[in-house]
């Protein structure tokens, strides 16, 4: 089999100033990175992963996944190297997932979240393990796939380059068929779109530029809440018609997202439907009042007087006590919430302190806000460590804060 078509595409989105997403895309090889760390250090380490697929030579002479370990292993080194010497790119890191074509073989390799699928026969498998707090509990049955989309620290890494000095890369083989698409993504895409969805876009495309196109539109659309980066390629048999890529990766227009048909995003809320309006004129409103008078009106018996107001009684001391229940349960909630504190961490993998519940309403509205952001990193701690510091119990401030500082008398100097 050959490769018949590929492309590229990659988006800021709605929420980041900067697009901290780097990727190779150089048939046969394809490759997704996904930086993170303060101020614009999350380029810098993707940066250096495109650099090191670019200019190492050392593993040439490997094959499939162990040539792609060794050239992350390298990049993990030159990342750790830097945020080590250079304190503006202190802390920063990268995902990483790649993948080899060679033959009817598809290398593939990965550290962190950003994810690497197969679509074949009508179906969407996932061919890497995201290295992230919500899928370790996922895989130990103490989140359930639901409850992972929604919970507070989705975004938590626990595997990433440049944390440490040495990085465990995850490795696989896939055997291709005829029609096999790949597809490699941040989670800038993986977490705004469903997987279904990714299925039916790709599927349903003409063309895979298309296919990249409407992605970063239904993710954009979707909130856009990180950078997007997607890289699809496509095996087929010898004789197949090769589709020529563009002279550059299609880049996305600024108003796509306001051009989709509509069933490619997730369902929109219906239009309200406006109230039905009759028109009467006014010969007819005189027939229908006189249509409505009894012609032999009979006054019902009214209930006695006293059972009425025994009735009326009632359902207001009722409604009454029902009312201040709801409100004092407020009070108390709120007052609860103000009091509560549980350890997680941020958008950059930082251990941080928040004041609230580790809820979210959806729509972007979270029950809690950050009180306290420290400079250790979940992905240095231990699967244990994280497991019994991310258990989300609710505590005072000060407790909170003591579990945080006993990691940073370990791992900050």
């Amino acid at each position: 089999m050959k490769l018949v078509e590929s492309t590229a595409l990659t988006d800021t989105g709605r929420k980041r100033r900067h697009n901290e997403d780097s990727h190779v895309y150089d048939p046969p090889l394809f490759v997704v990175a996904d930086g993170m760390g303060g101020a614009q250090a999350g380029e810098v380490a993707s940066g250096l992963v495109v650099a090191a697929f670019g200019d190492f030579r050392e593993a040439d002479h490997l094959s499939g996944g162990e040539r792609l370990a060794a050239v992350i292993r390298e990049a993990n080194r030159r990342i750790y190297e830097r945020a080590t010497h250079d304190t503006e790119a202190s802390g920063m890191g990268t995902t990483v997932t790649a993948a080899l074509v060679e033959g009817d073989r598809i290398a593939v390799a990965h550290v962190g979240d950003s994810r690497a699928y197969l679509i074949r026969d009508g179906r969407l498998e996932q061919l890497t393990h995201d290295h992230s707090l919500v899928a370790d509990l996922v895989r130990s049955g103490r989140l359930t796939p639901e409850e992972a989309e929604v919970h507070p620290q989705r975004s938590v890494i626990t595997r990433a380059l440049g944390t440490d000095a040495e990085v465990d890369v995850d490795t696989s083989i896939c055997e291709a068929r005829p029609g096999d698409v790949f597809l490699l993504c941040s989670d800038g895409l993986s977490s705004m779109v469903a997987d279904d969805l990714i299925l039916r876009l790709v599927s349903e495309s003409t063309r895979l530029d298309k296919a990249a196109r409407a992605l970063i539109q239904v993710a954009n659309r979707n909130g856009g809440d990180d950078n997007i980066t997607a890289v699809l390629f496509r095996l087929d048999t010898d004789d197949a018609v090769v589709v020529e890529p563009s002279a550059a990766p299609p880049e996305p227009e600024p108003d796509l997202e306001d051009t989709l048909t509509g069933d490619e995003g997730v369902v929109a809320p219906p239009e309200a439907v406006p109230a039905q309006t009759a028109v009467f004129r006014a010969e007819d409103v005189a027939r229908l009042a006189a249509s409505a008078e009894p012609s032999a009106p009979a006054a019902p018996p009214a209930p006695p007087r006293r059972r009425r107001r025994r009735r009326f009684r009632w359902f207001f001391w009722g409604s009454l006590i029902t009312m201040t229940a709801a409100l004092v349960a407020l009070a108390g909630a709120f007052w609860g919430l103000s009091r509560a504190n549980f350890v997680g961490a941020d958008d950059e993998g930082h251990l941080a302190v928040y004041q609230g519940v580790p809820w979210e309403l959806g729509s972007g509205v979270k029950l809690y806000r950050a009180r306290y952001v420290s400079q250790v990193q979940a992905v240095q701690l231990s699967a244990e460590e994280r497991a019994g510091l991310f258990d989300h119990d609710l505590t005072s401030y000060a407790a909170a804060r003591d579990k945080v500082s006993g990691y940073e008398e370990e791992a900050v100097p």
